[in-house]
């Protein structure tokens, strides 16, 4: 907030109670909406034709550490786990980063013992590959290849190697689920993927799977958030436009206005 303008003042204050205020209204039991999400749905029913077709199930995190977006991934591997479990199918997760072992390793043990599928729970299923991206992304073809699995899951950071992996997957027949806030790495999960989560729809993950009261009241905020900026920017735009340059400034102001900025 050190160089922001004056208008940062009154945006950032106003966001934050309509995010608040959304939470609260979400914790009190309202009916908080949130649109489905076709890549989200579908996990279910891939998770459950990977175990009809006797076929192991495959979930790359993607090549980052242990931050935000690989933590998302992670969320998501408890929720595929604990449907895993249920039909006794085993979940595959190669990582690139050491560190993240013992955490996959703790999340899908507990999915699993959830379910009272303890037993089925392998933590060999949970194997470090390698720190370097293209040794990793052969690693994981030859796990494609070698268990042919019916079900694969992207969700994370990807890079170069993301059409490699998702053009293996379907080579062996897998249906497959990808998930990225990269824009770089969207259309290439587009083109080769059943299903491809993009953008936000990724960070909203957690709150459609969990229902959790604070997430969901969160992500409705925060859409109703950008619905004000837009309508505020739209507002500067058509002074513009009507009024013409007398009224530059006040465009120019509206659109400082609604993104905060300003020296």
């Amino acid at each position: 907030m050190e160089h922001a303008s004056p208008a940062a003042y009154v945006v950032l204050p106003l966001l934050s109670a309509i995010i608040v205020a959304l939470i609260f209204r979400a914790r009190a039991g309202a009916f908080i909406f949130i649109r489905k999400i076709p890549g989200i749905e579908a996990m279910e029913e891939a998770v459950g034709r990977a175990t009809e077709m006797g076929r192991p199930i495959l979930f790359s995190v993607g090549l980052g550490g242990i931050d935000i977006i690989t933590l998302q991934a992670i969320e998501v591997v408890g929720h595929v786990g604990r449907a895993a479990a249920r039909f006794r199918n085993r979940v595959i997760v190669p990582l690139v980063d050491p560190l993240a072992i013992p955490v996959v390793e703790e999340v899908l043990r507990e999915a699993y013992s959830s379910q009272g599928a303890q037993e089925a729970f392998r933590s060999e299923d949970v194997r470090f590959l390698s720190g370097e991206q293209f040794a990793y992304a052969a690693g994981v073809v030859g796990i494609m290849n070698r268990e042919q699995v019916a079900t694969s899951f992207y969700f994370g950071s990807f890079a170069a190697e993301a059409l490699i992996l998702a053009e293996t997957g379907q080579s062996v027949g897998a249906v497959q689920i990808a998930g990225t806030p990269s824009a770089l790495q969207v259309p290439f999960f587009i083109t080769t993927c059943d299903y491809t989560i993009i953008g936000e729809e990724y960070y909203a993950t957690t709150a459609y799977l969990g229902r959790d009261a604070t997430l969901m009241g969160s992500v409705v905020g925060q859409d109703f958030g950008k619905i004000l900026l837009f309508a505020v920017m739209l507002l500067g735009v058509l002074a513009a436009s009507v009024l013409g340059p007398e009224a530059q400034w006040f465009a120019e102001y509206v659109g400082l206005w609604a993104t905060g900025g300003g020296g």
